[in-house]
This record gives structure tokens, sequence and C-alpha cells, in this order.
């Protein structure tokens, strides 16, 4: 009877993917790709990131575990437990950093599996919830801090005063908040040249673009859409991945290209692996899916 019910699912994908891009919006979609379910029967899962040969590393939450989507199409364990890990992101040395809000916090993971808690404190408060992240170029880490109630806390309120966005300097010894005025952030990805940063306030409904400064700071906030975003990815041609009913891609000015259906209740990330960058992985609620693009990723 899974069996069945999977066959079906894939078919309903395909068809509506397919008639996506017989509507003319298939500059992102390749020509004959079909929406693949790769593996299932997660809690729930996020934050995908390819590491440099394309291996996509994603989190199953409420399982407490960090799996990896191999090129070779295999499935394995990296972590676990993995302090309740949700977004991650690879920083240019092969580390792999995580939201890991078991405590609220922010770890670096070295290839050989050692953990470094870099940071877990503002204004020597506990982070209401790291989310998700994106690193610059230059090493520097920006961070959404919402608050969704966790059911391993033994706390019930936000530590922090408000939902924020954070910045840590490539050595790690400046932390600095630099939005505090969204209701909800929790997506965010920046350009290749660290020129422009992208943050969804899945609170209001919006996504926002800014200037990144010299010094990590932000500014010239513009509206970019009017849709939130749980996870967040950008490819080669400037074009951005949302998340939430689907995939929804814009372009850069912000202009509806194509949604992607997926048959799961929420889709919560996406990011671009394999060898060649050009597979979309998208992490959904209780599976991992994939689907052929026509463009490379940014990441």
């Amino acid at each position: 009877m899974k069996t069945l019910i999977n066959i079906f699912i894939l078919f309903l994908s395909s068809v509506l993917v397919g008639s996506a891009q017989k509507n003319g919006n298939n500059r992102i979609i390749a020509e004959g790709a079909e929406l693949l379910k790769l593996a299932g029967n997660f809690g729930f899962t996020e934050g995908p990131a390819a590491d440099k040969s394309g291996n996509v590393y994603f989190t199953d939450q409420p399982n407490d575990r960090i799996m990896i989507w191999t090129v070779d199409g295999k499935l394995e364990t990296f972590l676990q437990p993995s302090g309740r890990s949700n977004g991650l992101f690879f920083d240019n040395k092969g580390n792999l950093w995580a939201c890991a809000d078991e405590k609220n916090e922010l770890w670096m993971i070295s290839p050989d599996k050692k953990i470094e808690i870099v940071t877990g404190f503002f204004n020597e408060k506990p982070f209401n919830g790291p989310n998700d992240l994106w690193i610059d170029p230059n090493g520097g880490v920006y961070f959404t801090d919402p608050f969704y109630k966790r059911n391993w806390w033994t706390h019930t309120e936000k530590p922090q005063d408000k939902q924020c966005v954070y910045y840590l300097s490539p050595d790690h010894k400046k932390l600095i908040r630099i939005i505090d005025d969204l209701v909800q952030p929790n997506g965010i990805i920046g350009t290749p040249d660290g020129k422009t940063l992208y943050v969804a306030d899945i609170g209001e409904g919006k996504t926002w673009s800014y200037k990144i400064n010299p010094e990590g700071t932000v500014s010239e906030k513009k509206l970019f859409c009017e849709m939130g975003s749980d996870g967040m990815t950008i490819d080669k041609s400037g074009n951005v991945y949302l998340t939430g009913k689907g995939v929804t891609v814009f372009d850069k000015k912000g202009n509806k290209i194509i949604n992607i259906p997926v048959p799961e209740k929420w889709t919560a990330n996406v990011c671009f692996g394999g060898k060649d960058r050009k597979m979309l992985f998208i992490t959904a609620s209780t599976g991992i899916y994939a689907i052929q693009t026509r463009i490379r990723g940014a990441y």
C-alpha cells in the first residue's frame, strides 16, 4: 500500500511541475525533470547544506540528528545527537555550522565531527533559538533568532527582548545585533559577492533585501517580495528560492518565476547540491526531495 501511495505522490508532483513548465516558466527546472522523493519517515527535515563535493547534509530535528544524502545516492547519519540542530551552512574551510537550539547555541562542527560552541548568548542572555544562517565570503556569520517554543526546553518565554538578526565577525570576537525591526525573522541568505543580504520575515509574510556594509552591518532595507519563508537559497543567476507551500522562485528584482509544488504539509528549506550543483534539494516535513535544474546553485 505504501508503495502505491509513493508512486501516486511522485506522479502528482510530476504533473504539477510539468504543468508549470508548460506555462512557460521552465527556465528554472530542467526539461523533463521530475520531483523525486529521495527518502522519508523523518520527524521533520530542515537545514540542507552541501559540502564542496556536493553531498547534502540536513537535519531531522525531532530525532536530534544530522543526515547526509551522498552524491552516490546513499543516506547516512553524520551526527547524533546533534544539539537539536536546525539550519546548517558550510564555511570555506569545510566546517559545518549549525543552529543548535537545544541550548540555543551556534555550533561549528569540523569534518572529523569535533564540536565547538561558538556562541550562545547576547548581552549575557541566551538566544531565543538560532534558526538559520549564512556565512559571507570573508567568514562573517549572519543568523536569525526567532522564538519557537520547543518541547525540550524548560523555559516558555523568549530570553531576548526581540526576535532579531545577528552578525558574528570572522574572528568570532564581535557579535552584534544588526536587524531588530522584524516580527519573526527566519530564512536568510546572501549573494556570493557578499553585497546583498535577504531576510525572510515569516511573521509578517515578507522578505527584505539589505545592503551589506564593510563592517558587517546592513542598510538600505528594501521590500523584496510579499512572501515570507522558512528557509532560502539562491542560484548563480541571482534567483531567490523561498519555502512554505512548496518552493517559490523569484528573480533578483522580486518577480515571481515559478512555484514548485511539494506533496507535504510544509516545505522547510532548500539548497543546491550534487556534483554540478544543479540539483535542488528540498527538505519538507517527513521527507527529502530533489529536482534537476537548468541553473547552478550559488552554494
